[in-house]
């Protein structure tokens, strides 16, 4: 198969898609061709040198840069299919199956997976729809709440609100009532960008600045005395009709055991000890069996595809178990705990790229049999 692997991005997770992309390439089964197109953080595409996939071959510990040569840059084919995916200068590339590896804003909101919908071409991960419910972590929790999932307390303030000073209080008021320390985050961001815990008033006005940085809309939440337990999840709960790649099953779960005060960008990337990684989480059969249902049953309300990891809270206090969030394009670096959780649970990272692949043409070929026109 030609497979479009595709990293970089407009998004705060730009840096952390290039070590993703490497490593996807480094294990993606030698059987298929790799063609790679980076976006720059200006949403410029261009398809990459030969040389720079070898040069990170040859290098565990090489990550992407992106070469932008104008002769060079790729424009998309609507309706273009596999046949007509790409246009590079006068030439036309079709690729088998595109393969993001793109990290938060226009890479795992359903932008680009809209793009591809559109295109005619199978691709790794969730649908449009399924990609821009989980982005936005409000609309989550709502719909994961009322499929009587346990969500984390907390309340959705937007930028409107803070124009508004009446409002803005009485927001401040009602957050107060969750109780100190409060956690706040951005809606629709990732890596904990934009992320801070508050531990009184003030903190919280200028975490809620800080979170408006990064989005319109922001929660801010009980900041839980958790353990933090992450499962992995493969499939494709909502065409399932036997084809085995499509079974929704869980890995894990794992935990994190951060070394930081949260597990916050420099915990996940950039300090090497800022974390212990447990696998499997130090918890009884009965409770990683929990998890992992819980995680397939969460996936399955979403209409989630391909791969998400599924975060959950173990409160430390009250051993009461909260589903976090839910991140469709996870981390594919060396030391994240997707890969890490299927490697540890029998999928190595070869076989889980293949699964992925087979996943996207499986899904593919399901939906393109439904009726569109009369």
């Amino acid at each position: 198969m030609k497979i479009a692997l595709i990293y970089g991005g407009k998004s705060g997770e730009h840096e952390i898609s290039l070590v993703s992309a490497a490593a996807i390439a480094r294990n993606i089964d030698s059987k298929n061709q790799l063609v790679l197109i980076a976006i720059t953080k200006d949403g410029k595409w261009f398809l990459q040198p030969e040389s720079e996939l070898s040069r990170v071959k040859a290098d565990d510990s090489a990550h992407f840069e992106i070469k932008e040569d104008e002769s060079k840059e790729v424009l998309v084919i609507p309706a273009g299919g596999t046949k007509r995916t790409f246009k590079v200068g006068n030439e036309e590339i079709g690729v088998d199956v595109v393969f993001p590896a793109l990290h938060g804003t226009y890479g795992e909101d359903g932008t680009i997976q809209g793009l591809f919908e559109m295109v005619n071409v199978p691709y790794v991960g969730c649908s449009t729809l399924a990609s821009a419910i989980t982005m936005d972590k409000e609309k989550t929790k709502s719909a994961l709440a009322q499929a009587g999932i346990p969500v984390v307390p907390g309340i959705c303030m937007r930028r409107s609100d803070i124009a508004d000073s009446k409002r803005y209080d009485e927001m401040l008021e009602e957050a107060s009532k969750l109780g100190f320390p409060l956690f706040v985050k951005p809606c629709s961001a990732g890596s904990s960008d934009g992320a801070s815990k508050a531990d009184d008033m003030q903190h919280l006005n200028g975490a809620i600045i800080d979170a408006f940085n990064w989005d319109d809309k922001i929660l801010i939440e009980k900041a839980v005395n958790a353990r933090e337990v992450e499962c992995s999840v493969t499939g494709n709960p909502t065409t399932y009709s036997g084809n085995e790649c499509d079974a929704p099953k869980a890995y894990g779960p794992g935990e994190i055991a951060p070394k930081h005060e949260f597990y916050d960008y420099d915990a996940k990337y950039n300090d090497p000890d800022g974390a212990e990684l447990l696998i499997p989480a130090k918890l009884s059969d009965e409770r990683l069996e929990e998890i992992r249902k819980l995680a397939v049953k969460a996936y399955s309300v979403l209409d989630l595809c391909g791969l998400s990891r599924v975060d959950f809270f173990i409160d430390k206090d009250t051993d009461k178990l909260y589903l976090n969030e839910i991140n469709t394009l996870p981390g594919f670096t060396q030391i994240s705990m997707f890969p890490k959780m299927c490697a540890a649970f029998g999928l190595d990272f070869t076989s889980l790229t293949n699964l992925l692949i087979d996943e996207a043409v499986s899904r593919f070929n399901a939906t393109r049999k439904l009726q569109t026109s009369r």
